[in-house]
């Protein structure tokens, strides 16, 4: 009799060198770092670097891959005129999904194995992003899209693309730090979707786009969404307990606490705190915030013995809100983050490919007798 594990929980699918995680103890590593090392002294940029290709750049190395990223942040006109196709109601996942799928179009380098080849995609994928991202926030709203400056970095340019003016430093750093916490976690639902795709030896456009695809579902992106929701919907430090309790009671889910691998708090979450106390003083605070540390305080209370802590998505859409980021653009900006280890993980794969065949277990019928239609 075959074993079934419902979704593949805790079935290896792979074997892989890019990020290790381990649960019971709050780690997380970038290719062997932690992920606070990272978080504190590296940048996107580099950290991109660090997965897709395994180590951290030589000066040279760096100054070449951020070149790179700079020059190729433009997008073709045509992509521009299918954003503007695209209904305004719609969700940005959706617009994204769809234009990444369309880049590929205009790239249709087919020997994926070819390092050249992987590293030029690489490059198109995580500059073009953002400004797919930013074209979209602004063509929905009828506003002009705003080409990327090559003189601004990663995160500036993308802020800049959003508002068509230059953030300031803090604010840029802090992003720049939420990008680094958010582009890579070991084998969850979409970087499993990268793979089967990937398996089949489709470009890395195809690649993204099917992770995008996935993440875009509500039981894997759009939590930190949902924690805005909760916390505007409590309305108050002094409300809180009365909707815990009630929640408690229900064995219904708290937005934004417990996660399927870790048993302590998210260390994401720990950073993401650190980060919105220094945006908070430059910027003055969040209401929601408070309303957020009290029902992680309250929380614990009744699920700690559940192991049951705050994960990444409590803490990051309260940033997001308070840098003046639309709460639907929270997942699209995950994805601009993730396509890092999305594609650390496809390059790795295809180094020695087997295309994904799981089996199934059959429970229907046997030798069902055909009844011709007027029998019917």
């Amino acid at each position: 009799m075959i074993e079934f594990s419902p979704g593949l929980a805790g079935v290896p699918a792979a074997r892989s060198k890019v990020s290790y995680l381990d649960g019971e103890k709050g780690l997380l590593e970038y290719r062997g770092i932690p992920l606070e090392t990272l978080a504190k002294k590296s940048h996107f940029v580099e950290t991109t670097y660090l997965l897709i290709f395994g180590n951290l750049p030589t000066t040279a190395q760096l100054k070449k891959f951020d070149h790179d990223l700079r020059i190729h942040r433009r997008i073709k006109y045509r992509i521009v005129d299918l954003i503007k196709c695209l209904p305004e109601s719609g969700h940005p996942m959706d617009a994204l999904q769809a234009a990444v799928a369309a880049l590929g179009m205009f790239y249709p380098d087919k020997d994926v194995k070819d390092p050249e080849i992987q590293y030029i995609s690489a490059v198109r994928l995580i500059a073009k992003l953002p400004t797919i991202i930013a074209a979209y926030a602004r063509l929905r709203r009828g506003d002009d899209h705003v080409q990327p400056r090559d003189d601004l970095s990663f995160s500036e340019n993308f802020l800049y693309m959003l508002t068509e003016k230059v953030p300031d430093k803090v604010m840029s750093e802090v992003f720049d730090t939420c990008l680094v916490l958010h582009a890579e976690h070991t084998m969850n639902a979409s970087t499993f979707s990268g793979l089967v795709t990937a398996s089949t030896l489709s470009d890395p456009y195809t690649v993204v786009s099917s992770a995008i695809g996935t993440l875009g579902g509500p039981l894997h992106g759009g939590a930190n969404e949902k924690v805005l929701r909760m916390l505007t919907e409590i309305g108050s430090v002094e409300n809180v307990r009365t909707y815990i309790e009630a929640k408690v009671k229900a064995n219904e889910k708290i937005s934004g606490l417990g996660h399927r691998v870790y048993k302590v708090k998210d260390p994401r979450a720990i950073i993401l705190q650190r980060l919105a106390k220094r945006l908070f003083k430059h910027l003055g605070a969040s209401p929601l915030y408070e309303i957020a540390m009290e029902v992680e305080r309250v929380g614990e209370e009744f699920l700690a013995s559940k192991k049951v802590y705050a994960n990444v998505d409590f803490y990051s859409g309260i940033l997001y809100q308070k840098m003046g980021i639309e709460t639907d653009f929270f997942t699209p900006i995950f994805a601009m983050s993730r396509v890092a280890g999305w594609l650390a993980h496809a390059f790795e794969q295809v180094k020695d490919n087997h295309i994904f065949r799981p089996r199934e277990i059959y429970e229907g019928e046997h030798g069902r007798v055909y009844h011709p239609i007027s029998e019917r």
